[in-house]
């Protein structure tokens, strides 16, 4: 049975908010020397404190330059923020302005659905439905007038599709994504792609519905391949289906860790998680190969556990040994 897992709390917030993400003496990545991509191609904000950069100062510093330039591949790509669910006005505010001040444009993650993740690695979310719209409130609030890309909750349209979410949450899980896209698109420069699933999803019709009933016409598209494996082109092919269904909607591909497509080994029932032998895929750019594609993006941050499986950590954790395998192409 398919399942999509990621992500955490967003890390370096609290050194974003406190203006110690470009370098200097107490910049935990100091060293790693990761600046922005051309705008042209890729203008979403790399963070040059994320996890993956403060890996790579770590490495130069035990003077493990093969390690360091391997990863260093994850540390100069821009990938997902995930915003956390305590500070989520600081946190938004922090990465959008630290975006701003390199001329780019925050990717940021919104999960914390209530009900998430069907009890499993990535359990939790708001504990009602009127925390979970003060938290969009302050996410909103946070990135005010600034120029944002919003992932907006994998796995909650799909969960509600695959039967893992129970019925009685199923209305007020709709009126919650449609009341975040409205929230999000009433933001100045914002756009917001609801979550939809992926190519290894067996019934995209099924989908069509339910993407609708949770406002996707209000979004700026939807994306696909959150968190998952499946192949680029593979993936274009999913997200066309949907799009010929729901007005020609253009979407966007997580293409992260999709490399070496999908794992078809072990357990079926956990090959999304922490699947062996897969590489990063295309790097994030708003050059697609197709005109429907806004961008390639890496929502999942590559290199973070998908949860405690296969030897893993928690669920958003930073995971070296799998980054350096990611980095490598799989080997």
């Amino acid at each position: 049975m398919y399942r999509m897992r990621g992500a955490a709390a967003a890390l370096g917030a609290a050194l974003l908010i406190a203006g110690c993400s470009s370098g200097g003496g107490d910049d935990k990545a100091a060293g790693a020397d990761i600046t922005q991509q051309p705008k042209e191609a890729d203008p979403f904000w790399v963070n040059p404190d994320g996890t993956a950069a403060r890996q790579v100062a770590a490495y130069l510093k035990d003077g493990k330059k093969a390690e360091a330039d391997r990863i260093r591949k994850i540390a100069e790509q821009p990938t997902g923020e995930w915003i956390g669910p305590e500070n989520p006005e600081a946190e938004a505010r922090g990465f959008t302005e630290a975006a701003d001040k390199a001329g780019r444009t925050a990717l940021l993650v919104l999960y914390n659905i209530p009900h998430r993740d069907c009890g499993q690695y990535s359990q939790g979310g708001a504990a009602d439905g009127d925390s979970y719209r003060a938290w969009i409130d302050g996410v909103a609030k946070g990135i005010g007038d600034r120029t944002a890309t919003v992932i907006l909750e994998p796995d909650a349209v799909l969960h509600l599709v695959d039967g893992c979410t129970p019925d009685e949450f199923h209305e007020e899980r709709y009126d919650l994504l449609k009341g975040a896209i409205a929230k999000l698109k009433s933001l100045k420069n914002t756009k917001v792609y609801l979550d939809a699933g992926n190519a290894g999803w067996g019934h995209p019709d099924q989908v069509v519905e339910p993407l609708k009933w949770a406002g996707v016409d209000r979004a700026d598209g939807f994306a696909v391949n959150v968190s998952n494996f499946y192949s680029t082109k593979d993936s274009i092919a999913y997200g066309k289906q949907l799009s010929a269904k729901t007005g020609d909607k253009h979407f966007v591909v997580d293409t992260s860790r999709n490399g070496n497509g999908p794992y078809t080994g072990g357990d079926a029932n956990e090959r999304w998680c922490n699947p062996p032998g897969r590489a990063l895929g295309e790097p994030p750019t708003v050059k697609t190969a197709d005109p429907l594609v806004d961008a390639y993006l890496w929502v999942k941050r590559p290199g973070e556990s998908d949860g405690e499986c296969k030897g893993g950590p928690k669920a958003g954790q930073w995971w070296a040994d799998y980054a350096l395998k990611l980095a490598k192409g799989g080997n």
